[in-house]
């Protein structure tokens, strides 16, 4: 609880001579949540109470979200401070790794991982998931259509321009044609955002080149997970063991703010609702909080009803989530 991890904030804080700004993403299993242009103004309140100051410690925990939204957060915090580094206890993915490389350093635990920063893109036009509610869409990410286009070039032989072009065709009869360009323009975007954030970190145009093609597209997949030894040894970021206290202090935040989101439950109302008729539920699923700012948290709220009814095999149980609240709740202490 928030009241809980004041006192681990507060050693944190004195460790790092900084201020701690925490801001996690739930990536629990049918409650996921990503960084969204929603939590601008939440930033600016818990920044106007931190002030101006010489470092903030920003502790980050994400699967990613909006590019867009990353790339406005990190220089925001930037106008309040002198000094940035970015604490990672674990997962730090996609945009939350664009968020990474605008900060001056990263402390990474054992366990804490970045990752690629290739856009997937989500729009009305996207294909239809099949069996799926209406809605669900297929995300199109950059590197699912170069790997097909390579596939026809490359294991397939493919290579001149009349069965290209069908090929071609045959894409854009599965993907609308303005969603393939939105898929190139997203990289061209994400490509010159992390340019211009890394050079807190890196200067050199070569290992900058390396970095960012790494990144978006050379690691493969966008599932590939980036270890500490990896981004410090071999990308060359500017990347921090912490000490052992530090650790300690990192874990145990972590470790808190985990059980109170059930970060590795599965949310699963038959469980929840277990043998009772109906049960009420508050579920927060993301968390910007600070020592003197307290804490803005993310929920979905509601009750989970038993509705049995009679089949023509016998009782059948079915379960309605009435979800009465979804949004931005404060908590001060």
């Amino acid at each position: 609880m928030y009241r809980d991890r004041r006192a681990i904030i507060s050693q944190i804080e004195q460790a790092r001579t900084s201020k701690v700004l925490v801001y996690v993403t739930s990536d629990r299993p049918g409650l996921e949540t990503q960084i969204h242009s929603e939590v601008f103004d939440f930033f600016v309140n818990q920044l106007d109470t931190i002030g101006v100051i010489p470092k903030i410690s920003l502790y980050l925990y994400t699967r990613g979200g909006s590019t867009l939204a990353a790339w406005t957060l990190i220089n925001l915090i930037r106008q309040y401070c002198d000094t940035l580094e970015i604490i990672l206890p674990s997962k730090c993915h996609s945009a939350g790794t664009i968020m990474c490389l605008g900060a001056d350093n990263i402390v990474m635990t054992k366990q804490a991982t970045l990752g690629p920063i290739d856009p997937s893109v989500n729009t009305p036009l996207n294909p239809q998931i099949d069996g799926a509610p209406l809605g669900a869409k297929v995300p199109v990410s950059v590197e699912a259509i170069k790997g097909y286009i390579g596939l026809a070039q490359d294991e397939l032989d493919i290579k001149n321009d009349e069965n290209m072009t069908k090929i071609l065709l045959a894409l854009s009869e599965k993907v609308h044609p303005l969603v393939l360009g939105e898929v190139y323009r997203s990289r061209s975007q994400i490509q010159m955002l992390a340019r211009k954030l890394i050079v807190n970190q890196l200067t050199d145009k070569e290992k900058i080149d390396k970095v960012i093609s790494f990144l978006c597209s050379d690691s493969g997949s966008h599932d590939y997970t980036i270890n500490r030894r990896e981004a410090k040894s071999e990308l060359e970021l500017a990347v921090e063991k912490p000490s052992p206290e530090l650790y300690v202090l990192i874990k145990a935040l972590y470790d808190d703010i985990r059980d109170e989101l059930k970060l590795t439950e599965a949310y699963d109302p038959n469980g929840m609702l277990g043998t009772n008729d109906r049960v009420a539920y508050v579920l927060k699923r993301a968390l910007i909080e600070s020592l003197d700012g307290g804490s803005y948290y993310f929920a979905s709220e509601g009750n989970l009803i038993n509705m049995n009814a009679n089949g023509a095999q016998g009782p059948l149980k079915a379960i309605h989530d009435n979800r009465d609240f979804e949004g931005w709740r404060y908590e001060r202490v």
